[in-house]
């Protein structure tokens, strides 16, 4: 069992004024220091045994103190900021070797290619980029064996939203056809420092195998963007430039219907047609 005592580390808040860590919008900073919230986002990623763990903005490192007092073989830190780099590299001293820090853009990085299988990825992410990130590692989800990721909660609600909502679009329907989500966290603003001005919540995705192969997701993205682009409007007219009323009469659905009526499957119907 990979464990670490941490007990010798100075308080989260101690580390941070000494690396001058105030949190910057232009980040999205919003830093988490409650350990037992830490701990509880850890816990819902279930049993860490053996697995390699990517953390995306680790900020002064409240979340990754959590993860390496975990099961888990390894923690990659990767962060962009170069003060949290500093108060990341005094916790790796503590680390016996299992936390590897990345000062880097997660935008541009293939996670898949820097930490071995079975890998996860348990992040607080950055609010500006969070659904950016998600969108790429759905891209090549197959490459994870799960995500637990924490958002503002309009983002998580839109990831789980169910057909008939308000949030229910493009991202929910991608996410869902190549993964099961659950909303397993929520918390509010003043468990971080400086409080946001929105609740956050965690989401876990757990990628489905197999996964639909890559044309079907690539017809989904067209579907869903032409759907979704003008929402209000009947599917024959926004899937006009796809085949419409043609492509609906295949599948067996109502023209007259709009795209938020649509289910999962229903909309994966239409891909496996278009592709």
């Amino acid at each position: 069992m990979n464990t670490t005592t941490l007990a010798p580390l100075p308080p989260l808040r101690e580390v941070i004024a000494r690396h001058g860590l105030s949190a910057r919008r232009s980040l999205g900073q919003h830093f988490l220091l409650d350990p037992a919230l830490a701990a509880r986002i850890v816990r819902a990623a279930g049993p860490l045994t053996g697995r390699h763990v990517v953390e995306i903005g680790a900020g002064p490192g409240g979340l990754t103190r959590a993860l390496l007092a975990s099961e888990a073989e390894s923690i990659l830190a990767v962060e962009v900021d170069p003060r949290a780099v500093g108060a990341l590299e005094e916790l790796a001293v503590h680390a016996s070797g299992r936390l590897q820090i990345l000062a880097a853009d997660a935008r541009a990085l293939d996670l898949a290619a820097l930490v071995p299988p079975p890998r996860q990825i348990i992040a607080n992410l950055p609010y500006n980029i969070g659904t950016s990130l998600l969108i790429g590692w759905l891209h090549q989800a197959d490459a994870f064996e799960q995500m637990t990721l924490m958002f503002q909660e309009e983002v998580a609600q839109r990831i789980i939203a169910a057909p008939n909502s308000a949030t229910y679009g493009r991202l929910s329907v991608l996410a869902q056809l190549l993964c099961d989500v659950r909303l397993v966290l929520r918390l509010s603003p003043q468990a971080f420092v400086p409080p946001p001005k929105v609740s956050s919540a965690v989401v876990q995705l757990r990628p489905r195998r197999p996964l639909p192969d890559t044309r079907l997701r690539e017809a989904l993205e067209r579907l869903t963007a032409a759907a979704f682009g003008q929402r209000r409007k009947m599917l024959r007219r926004t899937l006009a430039p796809l085949g419409g009323e043609a492509l609906l009469a295949r599948a067996g659905i109502s023209g007259e219907r709009r795209a938020e009526s649509l289910s999962v499957a229903e909309f994966a119907q239409l891909a496996a047609l278009l592709a």
